[in-house]
C-alpha cells in the first residue's frame, strides 16, 4: 500500500512539473504575457507615465511633430498624440476582452447546445451558417446603426460576428465527448441532461476556449479600430486607438505621426495577443513539448 502510494504522489508531480517545464520553453506565452502586463501598466498608471489630460487641447501647439514636449506629436486641435494614446489603451483593451467575452458565452451555450440535444442541431447551425455568411463589418455597421453609437452597442456588434465561429468549435468538441465512456455512463446513470453538459462537457473545452478567445480578443480590437476609422465605432470623444487614427486620416500628409503611433501601438497589442494564443495553444497541448525544447 506504501508503494502505491508512492507511485500515486510521483505520478501527482510529474505533471506539474512538466506543464513548468514547458511554461520555461514557452518563448510564445512569456513574450506575449509581457507585452500585455506593459499595456496593462500603461493602462492603469497612464497618469504617471508622462501622460498629461487626453481632450487638453492648446491651439497654439496644432499639428506639431514628435519632440522632448511631445512625445507622439500633436494632433489638429493641440491634443497630445501619447496621452490619447495611452488613455485609449483602457477603452481599446476593454471592447477586446468584453467582446471576446460575450462571444465566447453565447458561442459555448449555442455550441453546447447544439452538440448534445440533436433535436436542435439543425436549427442553431443553420442560424450560425446565416450569420457567418455576412461579413462582420457590415453586421457590426448595421447594429451600430440602429441601437446607436456606445461601448455597449460596439461590443455587442463585434461579439455577434465570432459567435458562429466559437459555436462550430464547442459543438465539434461535444460531438466527440458524446461518445466517451464516462459520458455514456452518466447517462446510464440517469444524470440529468444539464449536470453532464456542465460537469462532464464544459471543462474539457475550457482550454480550446481560451485559445480561441485570445484570437477573437485580437480580431475584435482590429474592428473595433476600423469601424471608429470609419466614423462608425466608439463616440469621438473617447479617445480610443482607432478614434485616434480617423482623427488623422485627412492630416497624413503633412502630420503621418497621428496615423502612425496608434496604428504601431494597436499591431504590437495585437501581435501580442496572438503570440499568447499561440503559447496557451502550445502549453495546453503536451504533444508540443518535443518541438519547443
Amino acid at each position: 500500500m506504501i508503494t502505491v502510494a508512492q507511485n500515486e504522489n510521483n505520478a501527482a508531480g510529474v505533471a506539474p512539473k512538466a506543464w513548468l517545464r514547458r511554461l520555461r520553453n514557452n518563448g510564445n506565452l512569456l513574450l506575449g504575457a509581457a507585452v500585455l502586463i506593459l499595456f496593462l501598466i500603461v493602462m492603469v498608471l497612464a497618469h504617471l507615465l508622462g501622460a498629461a489630460d487626453p481632450q487638453a487641447m492648446t491651439t497654439s501647439e496644432r499639428l506639431h511633430p514628435p519632440s522632448l514636449q511631445h512625445w507622439f506629436g500633436t494632433d489638429r486641435l493641440g491634443r497630445d498624440i501619447y496621452a490619447r494614446v495611452a488613455f485609449g489603451t483602457s477603452a481599446s483593451l476593454a471592447v477586446g476582452a468584453a467582446a471576446a467575452a460575450l462571444g465566447c458565452i453565447i458561442g459555448t451555450i449555442f455550441g453546447l447546445a447544439a452538440g448534445y440535444f440533436r433535436s436542435i442541431d439543425m436549427l442553431i447551425m443553420r442560424v450560425m451558417d446565416g450569420i457567418m455568411a455576412i461579413p462582420g463589418i457590415m453586421i457590426a455597421i448595421a447594429t451600430i446603426s440602429v441601437a446607436g453609437a456606445s461601448i455597449t452597442t460596439v461590443v455587442l456588434a463585434i461579439a455577434v460576428h465570432d459567435v458562429p465561429r466559437i459555436a462550430r468549435l464547442v459543438r465539434s468538441s461535444v460531438l466527440s465527448m458524446r461518445e466517451e465512456p464516462y459520458v455514456e455512463a452518466a447517462v446510464m446513470l440517469g444524470s440529468p441532461s444539464w449536470s453532464i453538459v456542465l460537469r462532464h462537457m464544459l471543462p474539457g473545452i475550457l482550454a480550446s476556449l481560451a485559445v480561441l478567445g485570445t484570437y477573437v480578443a485580437a480580431n475584435a480590437m482590429l474592428l473595433e479600430a476600423t469601424l471608429s476609422f470609419l466614423g462608425c465605432g466608439l463616440p469621438p470623444d473617447i479617445p480610443t486607438w482607432g478614434n485616434i487614427m480617423a482623427d488623422g486620416r485627412i492630416l497624413f500628409r503633412i502630420a503621418p505621426w497621428i496615423i502612425l503611433f496608434p496604428g504601431a501601438v494597436l499591431a504590437f497589442a495585437v501581435l501580442a495577443i496572438n503570440l499568447l494564443g499561440d503559447g496557451l495553444r502550445d502549453q495546453f497541448d503536451p504533444t508540443t513539448e518535443k518541438t519547443m525544447r
